[in-house]
């Protein structure tokens, strides 16, 4: 409990009126169905997300979870807070998506718009429940009200002037490669859920959450947005206008996505905790019913799988070809000469390690047998090779390409691709503990 002295003697209607004064000033504004779709700006859901946010700690840290008249205002506080967010994210991606060099830009904007109309819409439901609600409780409704001035959109129609030039940048090449492979990595772990036509809902409902769920898009999320701040610290400091086009449209590639993981991650919340289970509680289920009614489940399940996560996985697929194209033209090259695999050669446990090395760096890695080269990312190719290899006797093998690669195949090579001279498997070093 909180000491005596650091208790407000305001009572707790008066501070909820406080509190409640401009979440209700905005509620009231939303209620004015015939504002242009343009005033809907990040302003708007910027102070959206703030006063409803501002609200929810207040009742929750006067226990609105456990009381059956606070409740569904508290859960209205958290909802706007949330679609707030994901809006806010949407409204990002359409003030941006001028600037981004992407691919199917058309039906991406008309599925962005269509996701931005569901979720303002949604807001606009909330808005006449949210005041009923408040005068339920008693709580004042303010009498004055915003103009649609007071929230106008970013977009002008000037720039200002170009005159910091981030082409002389020291552009690091190891940065570059760190990044160009780490958008890889991201992009093999959305592989297994890309998907390319639009989910039905009985679908939709098999993998979310099971599959697909807030925490492990958090998770990406943060692995995206610190791929994104490693780029910009390390690589190009300035906007997506001049300057190397595969750099700035890569960056491109991870911001739309970042974006789009940020408007998954707060629908998904919302429907998890909102919509999903609701609990044992009669209230809690009722609670969830009047929800539904204002936050269709289904339309925010499409928009948040069949919008979001689609061009998640497009994205990341397109960029994946960009990252290595650029991985490629900045990694460091060198080659080595290893032996070959002892009695068996390059059968299907050697080949496939060395695969998996090759494939796990991203860059580009030849196998040299006399005059022909073999793809190193291939165990079929690297076979072809060993059935080379066995025919003209040789005893060495020189691999060609990325450095990083080459030093765990220098490694791998000394402890015979590992595996014994029986082709039973030994124990890898712990430097190619990511074979296992």
């Amino acid at each position: 409990m909180p000491k005596k002295d650091e208790i407000c003697e305001i009572t707790f209607s008066e501070k909820v009126r406080i509190f409640s004064h401009d979440y209700l000033k905005f509620s009231g504004y939303l209620l004015n169905t015939e504002v242009p779709a343009h005033i809907f700006s990040k302003k708007l859901y910027s102070n959206l997300i703030s006063t409803s946010q501002l609200l929810e700690d207040f009742l929750d840290f006067h226990g609105a979870k456990n009381s059956k008249d606070w409740y569904f205002f508290r859960e209205l506080a958290a909802s706007i807070r949330h679609l707030s967010l994901g809006c806010y994210s949407q409204r990002h991606i359409l003030n941006r998506i001028v600037f981004y060099e992407l691919t199917d830009i058309e039906n991406f904007k008309k599925e962005g718009e269509k996701t931005f109309s569901f979720l303002t819409e949604s807001l606009i439901n909330m808005a006449p429940v949210i005041i009923d609600e408040a005068q339920r409780l008693n709580i004042p409704i303010p009498d004055e009200t915003f103009d649609s001035a007071d929230f106008p959109g970013v977009i002008t129609a000037e720039m200002l002037e170009y005159d910091i030039d981030d082409e002389d940048k020291d552009q690091q090449k190891k940065n570059i490669v760190k990044i160009a492979s780490e958008f890889k990595t991201i992009a093999e772990m959305f592989e297994e859920l890309s998907f390319y036509e639009p989910y039905q809902i009985d679908e939709i409902l098999k993998i979310v959450p099971e599959k697909v769920n807030e925490v492990e898009i958090r998770r990406c999320e943060m692995l995206v947005h610190n791929l994104q701040s490693t780029f910009d610290t390390y690589v190009i400091h300035g906007g997506y206008r001049f300057g190397n086009r595969k750099l700035k449209q890569l960056r491109a590639y991870i911001s739309a996505v970042f974006h789009l993981l940020q408007i998954i991650g707060r629908l998904l919340h919302f429907y998890e905790r909102h919509l999903y289970e609701a609990g044992y509680k009669n209230i809690y289920k009722k609670v969830q019913e009047r929800l539904a009614s204002l936050v269709n489940p289904e339309t925010l399940l499409d928009r948040t799988i069949n919008y979001g996560l689609y061009y998640v996985c497009h994205f990341l697929n397109i960029g994946n070809k960009l990252a290595n194209e650029i991985l490629n033209e900045n990694i460091e090259r060198t080659l080595i000469t290893v032996g070959i695999p002892v009695e068996l050669g390059f059968h299907s446990r050697p080949s496939l390690l060395v695969a998996k090395i090759v494939q796990h760096y991203g860059g580009k890695v030849e196998m040299c047998v006399g005059k022909d080269r073999f793809d190193a990312s291939s165990v079929l190719d690297i076979q072809w090779a060993g059935g080379k290899i066995q025919k003209e006797k040789l005893n060495t093998v020189t691999f060609e390409g990325d450095t990083r690669a080459l030093g765990d195949i220098k490694i791998l090579a000394k402890v015979n691709y590992g595996e014994d001279t029986m082709g039973k498997g030994v124990p890898l070093p712990k430097e190619l503990s990511y074979l296992k």
